[in-house]
């Protein structure tokens, strides 16, 4: 398995007006935030309105990033699926596009209460894949926290090589990261505590401000000041949802596009406000 970098950008996916990707957005995004210092991208997240592709769409996506940057960048596409067929499905498309490895969302919608087909689903999926899985616990978008007992069984897996764990918790490092070994990857998803998960031990960060603070998201894993300047910029655009990201990306010099409905673009009145916060960031 190809080693990942330690700090990527959870990226953002640019749709034309017409509700087609933007290839040529999509294109600019990655050249720009390569020039920014990064060598790796989420492709297909939650910030990537991951559950709004169709088929077909994250393997557009990650081809283009492995055209266009070369078998050196390292991709990780996002998996959203709630069946282990659909799951199957998706990271075929991935693996034939070029990814490193896959990143499976938590499914939740038949599944939420019971532990224990988590976990099977995450195995099912695990053996049938061809290429190294990564579970994922982004409770603030699916309402459900992976359990710990639960990721450490998940991670046991040989083609489970890691987690991204977004839910913001810095306790549940320690727990985890015992439970998992030293041959797994724990990477933190929330951009407020970097900082503190590297110290307790934390591989990588995977997150939405790489998109619109690359450099203060890298910062953060050794400097404390950097984790605060992070946390109050982060703190802003979250509170505006995913909109809030993709506002802030633009004003950086991403080409953000439109949102796939019903998401729906920040208010302009609202932008100008986040503006003042983002600007030293817009003005390296």
């Amino acid at each position: 398995m190809k080693t990942p970098p330690r700090t990527m950008a959870a990226l953002i996916t640019p749709f034309a007006e017409h509700g087609s990707i933007d290839d040529a957005a999509h294109r600019h995004n990655l050249m720009q935030l390569t020039e920014w210092g990064l060598g790796g991208f989420l492709i297909g997240g939650s910030t990537g309105q991951g559950p709004y592709l169709e088929p077909g769409e994250r393997g557009v996506l990650t081809a283009t990033a492995r055209d266009h940057l070369g078998s050196s960048a390292y991709l990780l596409t996002g998996i959203s699926a709630q069946s282990v067929r659909q799951a199957s499905q998706q990271i075929a498309e991935a693996a034939h596009a070029g990814a490193d490895a896959v990143l499976v969302t938590t499914p939740t919608l038949l599944l939420r209460r019971s532990a224990e087909l988590v976990e099977s689903f995450y195995g099912l999926v695990a053996d049938l894949s061809p290429l190294p899985v990564f579970c994922y616990s982004v409770p603030a978008v699916t309402g459900y926290e992976l359990p710990i007992e639960s990721a450490v069984a998940i991670c046991g897996h040989p083609n489970v090589v890691g987690i991204k764990d977004s839910g913001g918790d810095p306790e549940r490092i320690d727990p985890i990261l015992e439970g998992m070994g030293e041959d797994r990857y724990f990477f933190v998803g929330a951009s407020r505590v970097v900082h503190e998960a590297f110290t307790r031990g934390a591989y990588g960060s995977i997150t939405a401000s790489g998109n619109y603070a690359p450099e203060l998201a890298a910062a953060a894993r050794d400097d404390a000041n950097a984790q605060d300047r992070l946390s109050s910029i982060a703190s802003n655009v979250e509170w505006h949802g995913l909109a809030g990201t993709y506002a802030a990306a633009a004003m950086v010099g991403l080409h953000a596009g439109t949102l796939r409905p019903p998401l729906v673009a920040m208010p302009v009145e609202d932008q100008e406000d986040m503006r003042a916060v983002c600007c030293p960031v817009a003005n390296r």
